[in-house]
């Protein structure tokens, strides 16, 4: 078995071989670089919560929260803490570990509303699960503060490379996104951060996606990698489903260039069978999210991921696990 390196420099070139490899070859060697950097048998189980939803102003053509659109979105104000901690005791309670709050903001602002989620922080940390929110754009200032009220995680997806994005997004730029991201790490705070496929992107643009984030300075602890929910009334609703297999695809080369990371396997699950979502693993995927909604789309219920962790024999990543610290060559 060989040595598993950790890298920050590669190159496209090298990204594109990994990513075009026959399909069966590239899921063992991303299942044998697995065996070697984590144990297989862990997944993270998330729950994610939307804490304020709809009326966003900005114009992601694949989100149902964008004011832009006529969805059939529900907009409601952000919620209660009584009401979100009552919803984490139940993911707690049901098996999750980590437990996440969205935001259709734009940006975080420094009032009251942001005073409500730090307090959902602290008390959600005080649960013992670990912490994670998207609430759009941060400061160095807010994200020290969302540590200070023992945020664990935050997330703040690039979503496509760099050339497509502005196919997609208009509202805010590439490097916004990445100045968000450097916020987060100045913090201390854990950086979740992947992409979504099927939003008319090329191949190419998936391996863009994947260079950007394998060569950050320190890769991101947890790698979303979402299929596209296609949902009536935005400008991306007549999109093709996004085939299983480049999913698998996505997510064995996201394990071989960031081998340290949690690859989540996001949106989309909730319309693969178990057999797929076996795949998915195999290829490296260990992390879920789990529970009835996606922030506002379907997903497989607490009751048919433990029918399905049974069946494969799959056990929860305790909370607060430690990751290991990066290191040229792992043994």
């Amino acid at each position: 078995m060989q040595d598993v390196q950790i890298r920050h420099d590669w190159s496209i070139e090298e990204i594109k071989e990994i990513y075009n490899t026959p399909l069966l070859e590239l899921v063992f060697r991303a299942a044998s670089i697995h065996r070697q950097t984590q144990d297989t048998a862990e997944v993270q189980v998330c729950t994610l919560l939307s804490i304020k939803t709809g009326g966003c102003s900005e114009d992601c053509s694949y989100c149902p929260q964008a004011a832009r659109y006529n969805t059939d979105i529900k907009v409601h104000g952000l919620l209660k803490k009584e009401e979100v901690l009552a919803y984490a005791q139940k993911a707690k309670e049901a098996g999750s570990t980590r437990f996440c709050m969205g935001a259709a903001w734009r940006e975080v602002r420094d009032n009251r509303d942001f005073d409500r989620v730090l307090d959902m922080v602290k008390g959600v940390n005080e649960l013992g699960m670990e912490v994670c929110t998207t609430l759009g754009m941060l400061t160095e200032e807010q994200a020290q503060k969302l540590a200070d009220a023992g945020l664990y995680a935050y997330n703040h997806n690039l979503d496509t490379s760099s050339e497509y994005y502005e196919s997609i997004i208009t509202t805010r730029t590439y490097d916004d996104r990445l100045r968000t991201l450097d916020n987060v790490r100045k913090a201390g705070v854990s950086v979740c951060c992947g992409g979504i496929i099927g939003l008319g992107e090329s191949h190419e643009d998936r391996i863009g996606m994947l260079h950007t984030l394998s060569n950050m300075p320190t890769h991101p602890d947890s790698v979303p990698i979402n299929a596209l929910t296609r949902v009536k009334g935005t400008p991306l609703e007549h999109m093709p489903k996004v085939a299983f297999w480049d999913m698998v695809r996505m997510i064995a080369t996201t394990r071989i260039v960031i081998p340290k990371a949690m690859v989540r396997l996001s949106a989309g699950r909730a319309e693969m069978s178990i057999s797929e979502q076996a795949l998915c693993f195999m290829a490296g995927a260990n992390s879920i999210f789990t529970g009835e909604k996606l922030l506002t789309t379907d997903n497989p219920s607490f009751e048919e991921d433990h029918m399905m962790f049974e069946l494969l024999g799959l056990k929860p990543r305790e909370a607060f696990k430690d990751q290991p610290v990066e290191a040229e060559t792992l043994n």
